[in-house]
C-alpha cells in the first residue's frame, strides 16, 4: 500500500514536472487574436494569399487571425507597421520582395534584418500584360512600337515607383538596350488597381504576374503578351517567354513569406512556423494557388531569411544598373 502510495505520487510528480518543462507556446500561445498586416491593397496577389492563409491559421492556432491592409508609401507603410510591433507574436505579416528594394531606393532604413521569417510561401514570375483593346497582339509588335515612339510615349504600372514590377519593366529596357525609364511609370499601390487604370486607358501595361491578372485575362479584359520566366507558365500554356517572343535572357519574378517583428521568441516562432508549414501544405491552399496561377514554394524560417537575404544583394546590383538605387 506503501509503496503504491510513492508510486502514484511519482508518478504525478513527474509528469508535472514534464508540464512545466513543456514551452510556453505549447500550453499558452495563442491566447487570443492574432493580426496579419498586408502591406498592399485589397484584391491584389498579396492581399488574396495573406487572406487564404489567415483562414488556415486560424484553423490551426485555434484562434482568429485578422487581416489588416496598411497601404501607402510604396510598401513601407505597412513593412514598417510589421517590424515595428511587439514581437510577440500576435502581430505577424506578409512580407514581399520589396522589402530587398526600399532601403536601396532611400525611401525607409528598414531592411530585412528588421523581421524574423516564419515561412515562404510563394514565388511568381512577372510577366507583361496590356489592355484586351490595345493594338499590340504580341510581345514583339509592343516591343517593336516602344523603341520607334519617343521616350515616354508608354505608361505602365502595377506598383509603386521603384517596386518591384516597376524594376522588372526597367531592367528589360536596359538589357534590351534602351533607357530605363523609356516607359514612364505610374505609381499604384498594387497590381489590381494596376491592372484597373489600364482597362480603363490610363497605361498602357502592367508588368506583374500573370496571377494577378488572371481574372481579367480568363475575362478577356487583359491580353496576356510574354512571361518572365525561363518556361511557360502552366496555368497560362499559351503566353510565350520573353526568350521565345523577343529572344531576351531577362527573367524577373516575385516572392510572399510571412514574416514578425524581429526579436520574436524562438518557441512562439517554432509554434508559428508549425502552423504556418501545416497551412502551406493543406488541400486548400495547394488548390487555391492552383486555380488561381500562383506559383507555390516552402522554405522555413532559416531558409527563407537565407533566400531574402540573397536577393538583397542582387536587387542592390540590378537597381543600380537600372538607375533606381539612391545608393
Amino acid at each position: 500500500m506503501l509503496r503504491r502510495s510513492f508510486l502514484t505520487t511519482a508518478l504525478a510528480f513527474l509528469g508535472s514536472t514534464m508540464l512545466g518543462a513543456l514551452p510556453a507556446w505549447a500550453q499558452d500561445f495563442p491566447e487570443r487574436p492574432i493580426q496579419m498586416i498586408v502591406p498592399w491593397g485589397a484584391g491584389g496577389g498579396t492581399d488574396a494569399v495573406g487572406r487564404v492563409l489567415a483562414s488556415l491559421l486560424q484553423q490551426e492556432l485555434g484562434q482568429p487571425v485578422n487581416v489588416i491592409n496598411r497601404t501607402g508609401g510604396s510598401g513601407v507603410v505597412g513593412h514598417s507597421a510589421i517590424a515595428t510591433a511587439a514581437p510577440d507574436g500576435y502581430t505577424i505579416g506578409v512580407v514581399t520582395i520589396e522589402i530587398d528594394m526600399m532601403h536601396w531606393q532611400g525611401l525607409t532604413d528598414l531592411t530585412y534584418e528588421d523581421f524574423d521569417f516564419i515561412g515562404m510561401v510563394n514565388t511568381d514570375p512577372g510577366g507583361i500584360m496590356v489592355s484586351a483593346d490595345s493594338e499590340y497582339e504580341t510581345m514583339e509588335q509592343l516591343m517593336a512600337a516602344i523603341r520607334e515612339q519617343p521616350k515616354g510615349t508608354f505608361k505602365a504600372s502595377g506598383t509603386g515607383q521603384g517596386g518591384i514590377w516597376h524594376l522588372g519593366l526597367a531592367g528589360l529596357m536596359v538589357e534590351q538596350g534602351l533607357a530605363p525609364d523609356q516607359v514612364t511609370w505610374v505609381p499604384s499601390e498594387g497590381a489590381a488597381p494596376g491592372i484597373t487604370d489600364m482597362i480603363a486607358g490610363g497605361v498602357d501595361i502592367v508588368p506583374s504576374s500573370l496571377a494577378e491578372g488572371r481574372a481579367m485575362i480568363e475575362a478577356e479584359r487583359v491580353r496576356a503578351l510574354a512571361t518572365m520566366s525561363t518556361e511557360r507558365q502552366e496555368v497560362f500554356p499559351d503566353t510565350p517567354t520573353l526568350r521565345e517572343s523577343i529572344d531576351s535572357d531577362f527573367t524577373h519574378g516575385v516572392w510572399r513569406t510571412i514574416a514578425a517583428p524581429k526579436g520574436l521568441p524562438e518557441d512562439v516562432k517554432a509554434r508559428l512556423a508549425e502552423a504556418l508549414e501545416a497551412a502551406y501544405n493543406s488541400e486548400e491552399y495547394q488548390n487555391f494557388m492552383t486555380e488561381r496561377g500562383f506559383g507555390v514554394r516552402w522554405a522555413g524560417p532559416e531558409e527563407a531569411t537565407e533566400i531574402v537575404a540573397a536577393d538583397d544583394a542582387t536587387l542592390g546590383e540590378t537597381m543600380k544598373a537600372a538607375g533606381l538605387a539612391a545608393q
